[in-house]
C-alpha cells in the first residue's frame, strides 16, 4: 500500500508543476488560431521550417554516427584520462551555447586553430548552412555519447560470449547481435539529439548567424519575429513546442523503469 506524501512534498511539486505549465498555457492563450493556417505557409515561415529539418536532421546522424562509436570506447575501454574525455564528450551539455559558438569560431572560424586549413582548402563554416548544422552537432553530440553508453553498458555480455562459442567473428556479432540489441538506446539517442538540435540558438547565432535561407533556423526566426510580428513567433514557437512533445512521448518507455511504465 501506497503512503501519502508530506502535505510540503505535495505543495512543491504542485508549484515545480505550475512553473513548467503556466509558459505552456501562456504561449497557447496568446496563439493567433485564426492566422495559423496563413501564416504557416507564408515563405519565409517555410524556408525556416525546411532549413531546420535539414539541419537538424543532419546534426542528429552525425551525432550518432560520431558519438555511439565513442560511447562505446568510453563503455568498454579502459585507458588512462578516461574520466577527461567522458567529461570533455559531455561539456557542451553544460557549457553556455553562445561560449560554445565562440568557440567554434576560434577553432573553424577563417583564422580559426582548423578554420584557417579548411579556409586554404576552400571549405568555410562559419555563417553558412554547414556551419549551422556543426553548431548543432556540437551541442547534440553528448546526448548520443550519454545515452548510447548507458545502453552498451547495460548489455547482457553473455550473449556475445555466446555468439563467439558458436564462431560468430567480431562483425558479425556487432551486427548480428550488439546492435539489435541495442537499437532502443540509439532510437533514443536519435530523438535526444534531433530535438536538441532543433531547438539550438546560443551556438547557432554565434558560429552561423541568422542569415534567412541559409542559417536561420526556426529558433533564430522566432527571436526576429518576436521583435516584428509577435503572433508569428508565437506561431512558430507552437510548432516547436509540438515537435517537442512529440519526441517526449515517443521516448516517454525509453526513461522509466519496468515498474513504473
Amino acid at each position: 500500500m501506497r503512503k501519502r506524501p508530506p502535505v510540503v512534498i505535495v505543495i512543491l511539486a504542485a508549484c515545480a508543476l505550475l512553473l513548467l505549465v503556466l509558459p505552456v498555457i501562456g504561449l497557447l492563450e496568446r496563439a493567433p488560431w485564426s492566422q495559423l493556417g496563413h501564416e504557416l505557409v507564408a515563405r519565409d515561415v517555410r524556408t525556416a521550417v525546411r532549413l531546420s529539418l535539414v539541419t537538424s536532421l543532419s546534426a542528429a546522424a552525425f551525432a550518432l554516427l560520431l558519438g555511439a562509436p565513442l560511447a562505446w570506447v568510453l563503455a568498454r575501454v579502459d585507458f588512462r584520462g578516461k574520466t577527461a574525455v567522458r567529461a570533455l564528450a559531455l561539456l557542451p551539455l553544460v557549457l553556455p551555447p553562445v561560449v560554445g559558438g565562440v568557440a567554434l569560431l576560434f577553432a573553424f572560424g577563417r583564422t580559426g586553430l582548423v578554420g584557417s586549413w579548411l579556409a586554404h582548402a576552400g571549405i568555410v563554416l562559419p555563417f553558412t548552412t554547414a556551419g549551422a548544422i556543426v553548431a548543432e552537432l556540437f551541442v547534440a553530440m553528448p546526448f548520443a555519447v550519454i545515452t548510447v553508453e548507458a545502453g552498451v553498458r547495460a548489455l547482457d555480455g553473455r550473449l556475445e560470449e555466446a555468439a563467439a562459442t558458436l564462431g560468430a567473428g567480431p562483425w558479425f556479432t556487432l551486427r548480428r547481435v550488439v546492435l539489435p540489441a541495442l537499437a532502443p538506446s540509439v532510437a533514443a539517442a536519435a530523438a535526444l539529439c534531433w530535438a536538441r538540435a532543433l531547438g539550438e540558438f546560443g551556438a547557432t547565432i554565434t558560429f552561423a548567424g541568422n542569415l534567412p535561407g541559409r542559417t536561420q533556423t526556426l529558433p533564430l526566426a522566432v527571436y526576429l519575429e518576436l521583435q516584428q510580428r509577435p503572433g508569428v513567433a508565437v506561431l512558430l514557437s507552437l510548432v516547436l513546442l509540438v515537435l517537442s512533445v512529440g519526441v517526449l512521448v515517443l521516448l516517454r518507455g525509453r526513461w522509466l523503469t519496468p515498474r513504473q511504465r
